[in-house]
């Protein structure tokens, strides 16, 4: 679904140019990956360019809009770039980015809901 561990690599991030590096685990088999940032619009838009050498590089693209009163619309738009994972890149391939889009999308909403560490939905501080 995803990586498995990430951490930044540059004390920027998540600045344009700045880096994280990410782990990818398939049962015992595992892979680091880098990502840049290409562009950042704080609050609206991070374009990432994720570098995994043996499936080449893909683009990225996040975009948050604003929906009805007090909701967000994540847009997730992921397209390989270079390497084998651009020459494999069908019909088939997009669906497989989509479910893994969908299981990134709700982990993400369930950490946005949770609110900061030691906080709750409702904004209430917890000691």
């Amino acid at each position: 679904m995803g990586p498995s561990r990430s951490a930044p690599l540059d004390q920027t991030w998540p600045a344009v140019g700045s880096r994280l590096r990410y782990t990818v685990r398939l049962g015992p088999w595992s892979a680091n990956g880098v990502t840049t940032v290409r562009h950042q619009e704080s609050g609206k838009e991070l374009e990432l360019e994720a570098s995994f050498k043996q499936l080449g590089t893909a683009r990225i693209f996040l975009q948050l809009r604003p929906w009805g009163e007090d909701e967000t619309l994540v847009i997730c738009d992921e397209h390989p770039l270079h390497g084998p994972g651009s020459i494999l890149h069908n019909a088939a391939s997009e669906a497989m980015l989509q479910l893994r889009h969908r299981g990134m999308l709700a982990r993400l909403a369930r950490l946005v809901e949770q609110g900061p560490v030691g906080q709750d939905h409702t904004g209430a501080r917890h000691a």
